[in-house]
């Protein structure tokens, strides 16, 4: 039998019959389903085959109440065109089902989770996660959390990241698409992207980078911004920068058990940026500073709140030194213009790069010179 329309309207269950496939003369493996369902007979397209495997597998292809023969037996054509090419049509419709389930959140959410174990580990920085969270879980792609992540294509990707370089600039952007990149490698890596996968933050246009900043502050700057600065955390903070030259979440989060009796900076690797353990010789004013720091029962941390984080305020305060600071400086600055600064002032004191760049961290791991000049004190 040739099923058609008409022919199938007519097809019925035997008494005491349940299920029943009745396939087409012409299109193997091409035929409609008849199952009584609460006293209602339901009739859909189907398509059965074997796979690579020899297992027997059904796809149905829809409902005859709404598809007509016609339409079902293109629809059946297609795919056993694919399982003719070695496809399994249902294996794929199965798939697109689990990849539907799983959102840009929930995913998300299984990529954080490796990250955390990683910076456990000591394999990630901890700035690194607090970023990459952030943009993440921000409010950078909030418009793609709820979408299948299978789904999510390069104009979705692109309109998320024109937004944010006309709200928060291209840097923010360059980074906000750096992070979700990673995370769609991760995906696609973990099965995650569906039968075809592919990465959908690789085609947008990369937003270009900063202007490389070389300003210099000044001493007279320098100065003014030592006066402005109040006998609070983030002054002292500040004072630390001009004084060790350290990163600005090197200093805000430092712990009185990276201080050693000796008058030693030390911070271990996963608080430097290079990832390299960084051992400094304090002054006696940096020394006296961090003295001036009262001790507080089960807080290591000697700047911030009692978050654990350290000291994060930095945009407030930042804000409110300029204040005090206004009229004093040339142009706008930021807080890592002192650590450029104090790497030039060494210069112009005759400090002999090398020294400068062991002071700065620069020099990298297996760099045995620098780390022999390090551990020898040739720094102070």
């Amino acid at each position: 039998m040739k099923l058609v329309s008409q022919e199938v309207a007519g097809l019925k269950l035997k008494p005491g019959e349940k299920d029943k496939i009745f396939f087409d003369e012409a299109l193997i493996g091409f035929g409609i389903r008849l199952r009584s369902d609460g006293g209602r007979l339901r009739r859909r397209w189907i398509v059965q085959y074997r796979d690579a495997d020899g297992r027997t597998r059904r796809l149905k292809i829809g409902d005859a109440d709404i598809i007509d023969a016609k339409h079902a037996r293109k629809k059946a054509l297609v795919a056993l065109a694919g399982v003719a090419k070695g496809e399994d049509p249902q294996a794929d419709k199965a798939q697109a089902r689990r990849s539907a389930a799983l959102t840009l959140k929930s995913v998300v959410t299984d990529y954080l989770a490796m990250k955390e174990l990683e910076l456990q580990r000591g394999e990630y920085r901890a700035a690194s996660f607090r970023v990459t969270k952030l943009y993440l879980t921000g409010p950078y792609f909030r418009s793609l959390h709820a979408m299948a992540v299978s789904k999510i294509g390069l104009a979705d990707v692109a309109a998320c990241l024109n937004a944010i370089e006309r709200n928060s600039g291209r840097v923010t952007a360059g980074r906000a698409r750096s992070a979700l990149s990673s995370m769609f490698t991760w995906a696609m890596q973990q099965g995650l992207m569906g039968a075809h996968p592919q990465n959908p933050v690789i085609a947008t246009k990369k937003p270009k980078d900063a202007t490389p900043r070389d300003r210099v502050l000044s001493d007279d700057e320098l100065a003014a911004i030592w006066r402005g600065c109040e006998d609070d955390d983030f002054g002292k903070v500040v004072k630390l920068l001009m004084l060790t030259a350290c990163r600005r979440d090197e200093i805000g989060g430092l712990r009185r058990n990276e201080i050693n009796d000796d008058g030693t900076l030390i911070l271990p690797p996963e608080r430097v940026k290079n990832n390299h353990k960084h051992e400094l010789p304090l002054t006696p004013l940096a020394l006296s500073i961090i003295g001036t720091v009262p001790e507080r029962v089960g807080r290591d941390h000697l700047f911030g709140d009692r978050s654990g984080k350290g000291f994060t305020r930095w945009s407030v305060a930042k804000d409110a030194l300029d204040k005090r600071v206004n009229g004093e400086m040339t142009g706008q600055w930021r807080l890592h213009d002192i650590r450029r600064a104090v790497a030039t002032g060494m210069g112009n004191l005759g400090v002999e790069p090398h020294i400068i760049e062991i002071v700065l961290d620069h020099f990298k791991r297996g760099d045995e010179h620098g780390a022999a000049l390090a551990r020898s004190g040739q720094a102070r």
